[in-house]
């Protein structure tokens, strides 16, 4: 699944459209490496966004399709979150 997808999706970012701005900015990290929105996403990445909201997450899960509000927490974790 894209990058930008699978943060939509899965809830950490709100749109697909923000999610791919900030990729294309550079202020997404996968390891430690700036990646571009169409990045495959894997199981155990660690994804940072950078910025006045920053947040690590490790993917736990790729999801087929559309995920219910409810079940969002059960494809990452958050590492670190800046409030």
């Amino acid at each position: 699944m894209r990058l930008d997808d699978y943060l939509s999706t899965v809830g950490v970012v709100k749109r697909r459209t923000v999610a791919k701005e900030l990729a294309q900015n550079g202020l997404v990290e996968v390891g430690g490496r700036r990646v571009k929105p169409a990045y495959q996403v894997n199981l155990k990445d660690v994804i940072a966004i950078k910025g006045t909201h920053g947040v690590t997450v490790e993917v736990v899960g790729i999801p087929s399709g559309s995920v219910p509000k409810d079940d969002r927490d059960k494809y990452f974790k958050y590492l670190h979150r800046s409030v």
